[in-house]
């Protein structure tokens, strides 16, 4: 499992950012070729982020790039430039089908073959940004074996369908709860929307913290600012970590000992608790907040 609690854009036209960027402490990092870039500055992009990709140093950071949306008439040249920098995955936004995610991967697997990679060298991230991508993800999470999250784009959503934007997020709790649930069913990460006020902090990690709540591993965000409030708060914290190592190896000797459901604390354990805390200390361990042996 590779922590993706802070997904972090940086235009591709803007060197700058691009290099900051790189510099920082944060989980993955994606270099943008569709929103952050303007019209008439995608082909000088296109160069400019693959010469990034293959210069600069990430360090721990995911390297990920995110080509313009299928039918755009922009993404076959931006996978002709980007792939040879061989980044570690491709984000494609505003996916509809499970035909568009299939039809990256089979361009993504003639370059792997024609250049000797093993299958599944760079894998893909889909942006659910639309009605229709809502309705379509049971398709679209198994779409292909090389996906590996699914992204909520809540701006793009809302107005797909016509709603205002609100502080409670009302009107993308459904889509939201859709991506969530789906990503979860397909083993997937789900990563929860853009928090677009950079500079209100306190509102950033209350809604980081609710995305932890609902099970999202992670959350867009545009600025070095919010990486930090935004991986504090999809991290287990050390109280959640030992109780869940404490249900963990309770769970194991009452297994051997032939039951089931037993009480820890006075509380009854049973096995989807147990599964939850399997799945908060895979998370701690891929935020390197526990090694085990």
């Amino acid at each position: 499992m590779r922590a993706r609690r802070a997904l972090l854009y940086a235009p591709g036209s803007d060197i700058r950012k691009m290099e900051k960027a790189a510099s920082l402490d944060v989980d993955s990092v994606c270099l943008d070729l569709e929103d952050g870039v303007a019209t008439n500055r995608k082909a000088e992009a296109r160069a400019i982020v693959a010469e990034k990709l293959r210069a600069l140093n990430f360090g721990r950071s995911e390297r990920l790039a995110r080509i313009n949306a299928i039918g755009s008439g922009l993404e076959a040249d931006d996978l002709a430039a980007i792939l040879p920098a061989r980044p570690d995955g491709i984000v494609i936004p505003k996916i509809t089908t499970d035909e568009e995610i299939q039809w990256v991967s089979a361009e993504i697997a003639n370059f792997e073959n024609e250049h000797g990679l093993d299958f599944g060298a760079i894998y893909l991230l889909a942006m659910i940004e639309t009605a229709r991508g809502v309705i379509n993800l049971s398709q679209i999470a198994g779409a292909d074996s090389r996906l590996q999250a699914l992204i909520f784009g809540s701006e793009d959503f809302a107005a797909d369908i016509g709603a205002t934007r609100t502080s409670d997020g009302a009107e993308i709790l459904y889509a939201r709860s859709a991506v969530l649930t789906h990503a979860a069913a397909f083993e997937l990460d789900a990563i929860d929307y853009l928090t677009v006020d950079f500079r209100d902090l306190d509102a950033l990690r209350e809604a980081a913290r609710d995305g932890a709540r609902m099970g999202f591993a992670g959350k867009q965000i545009i600025h070095p600012n919010q990486i930090a409030p935004v991986q504090e708060a999809f991290t287990p914290d050390e109280d959640s970590i030992t109780h869940a190592q404490r249900v963990v190896q309770a769970a194991r000797e009452y297994q051997n000992a032939g039951a089931g459901a037993f009480a820890l604390d006075g509380k009854m354990v049973d096995m989807p608790i147990v599964k939850g805390a399997e799945r908060m200390l895979a998370r701690a361990r891929a935020a390197g907040k526990l090694v085990e042996g």
